[in-house]
């Protein structure tokens, strides 16, 4: 699988998050309540989305699929000014990350996953950073086609 090492510089996010488990995923309802109400936002500076998950700190000491994180539905901004109260703010730090090309349907991205967490990880000499893993879906993201592809992107140190 293609992959590059890459610095992302600081990231404003603003949308909308929900607390769930990989058992318990609430994926689906998050984008549903997000998306009619996304053109509230102010100071869009992207029109890629980004799906992040915010792990707890020992979240990746066990495989405990009821352990719950924040999941967030959300678009980048230039700032947080103005912001309508009905949306959250989620600030990404300066860091490392491995940036992964994931191509095909959205329902099978666990694959993907599955790989960077099960075997890259252990190989590649990298260790998990605490920052938020996400996703970009830009222009070429089309949710359950085989033919869509985004941007998977891990904190690593």
């Amino acid at each position: 699988m293609e992959y590059s090492i890459k610095i992302l510089k600081e990231h404003f996010l603003v949308g909308k998050s929900v607390s769930m488990s990989i058992l318990e995923n609430k994926t689906q309802m998050l984008w549903k309540q997000f998306m009619p109400k996304r053109r509230k936002i102010k100071n869009v500076i992207s029109d890629d989305f980004f799906s992040v998950e915010v792990y707890p700190n020992d979240y990746f000491d066990a495989f405990i699929p009821t352990k719950t994180f924040k999941k967030w539905a959300a678009v980048k901004v230039e700032n947080f000014k103005n912001q309508p109260e009905e949306f959250e703010q989620l600030y990404i730090p300066e860091g490392k990350y491995a940036v992964f090309t994931y191509k095909g349907k959205s329902s099978e991205a666990y694959k993907c996953y599955q790989y960077i967490y099960g075997e890259w990880l252990s190989v590649s000499g990298n260790s998990l950073d605490n920052r938020p893993h996400f996703a970009v879906m830009g222009e070429k993201y089309k949710n359950d086609d085989p033919t869509s592809e985004e941007e998977i992107w891990i904190p690593i140190k």
